[in-house]
């Protein structure tokens, strides 16, 4: 059985509200989120400072950038992402690929769902 892990996390969705739950979700569940930005280009500037572990990561967001390309970008930076998105189709899916995501979640989505998801991306991470 695996440890549960904590995780130092960036949530990166333009939706308010929607960053607002994810945000207090990760908290409840005990990870330590860096920063809520709504565009790539925020994430990716504040990214080498901060170092987290993990980026929940929606595809359409604000900015010139959208989440596939911002999740390429980090993850050459080290930074594996989730992806949280309503976009969920087979050729989204394969569009998202190249950015090696660890999860994907459809929104909406139930908290606990987010939750699972993040473990067993920490799990993949540290295997």
């Amino acid at each position: 059985m695996k440890v549960p892990m904590t995780a130092r996390l960036f949530v990166i969705e333009d939706e308010y509200f929607v960053a607002l739950v994810i945000e207090e979700t990760m908290i409840s569940a005990g990870h330590e989120v860096l920063g809520v930005y709504a565009s790539g280009e925020a994430a990716i500037a504040a990214a080498p400072d901060l170092k987290p572990d993990l980026a929940l990561m929606d595809i359409r967001l604000a900015g010139e950038m959208n989440g596939i390309e911002a999740a390429v970008a980090l993850k050459e930076l080290g930074i594996p992402c989730i992806f949280a998105s309503a976009n969920s189709d087979e050729m989204m899916r394969r569009a998202a690929e190249r950015a090696e995501p660890l999860g994907w979640v459809t929104k909406p989505f139930a908290q606990a769902e987010l939750v699972s998801a993040v473990s067993a991306a920490l799990n993949r991470k540290a295997s």
